[in-house]
């Protein structure tokens, strides 16, 4: 069994120490997806929901959560982000989110996206939902990072 790298010698849990790795660039791409029934995809598309814009309130959001990762999961760290972004498209059925999150620095951003991508859908829901409560959300996954130790790596 490999050595576990957040847990010592003793059991307990720890942050792992990054401060002898290289900073090189480092980018991580995730998606996810809600869906929804027709009526309640209009009228975000249309604008027309009673908290506001959907969309831009969900991309803020996403960034916002992206920025406080470290807060929200044990034992990440705190990152300083060069850049955040969080994009949707539209689905039949629902909309899809795209995230990107990127640093120069010692640790990936897979975390970072991941969380940009579930509290942006996260966000659509609590927009939408005066209109639809049974949406679902799914479907959220890492699909690429790059840079560091490890190098790239591209989802199946």
């Amino acid at each position: 069994m490999s050595k576990l790298t957040h847990i010592d010698g003793d059991g307990a849990a720890h942050m792992v120490d990054v401060s002898a790795k290289a900073d090189t660039i480092r980018e991580a791409h995730a998606e996810g997806r809600i869906s929804m029934a027709l009526e309640t995809l209009e009228a975000i598309k249309a604008n027309m929901m009673k908290k506001g814009d959907v969309l831009a309130t969900a991309r803020i959001a996403g960034i916002m959560a992206a920025k406080k990762t470290s807060d929200l999961i044990p034992l990440c760290h705190p990152l300083a982000l060069s850049k955040v972004a969080v994009e949707f498209s539209f689905l039949d059925d629902g909309i899809k989110v795209g995230s990107m999150a990127r640093l120069t620095g010692k640790t990936g951003v897979e975390m970072e996206a991941l969380t940009a991508c579930s509290i942006a859908l996260l966000t659509i829901y609590d927009m939408s939902k005066a209109m639809q409560k049974d949406m679902e959300i799914s479907d959220i996954r890492l699909i690429s990072k790059s840079g560091g130790k490890s190098g790239d790596w591209t989802a199946a």
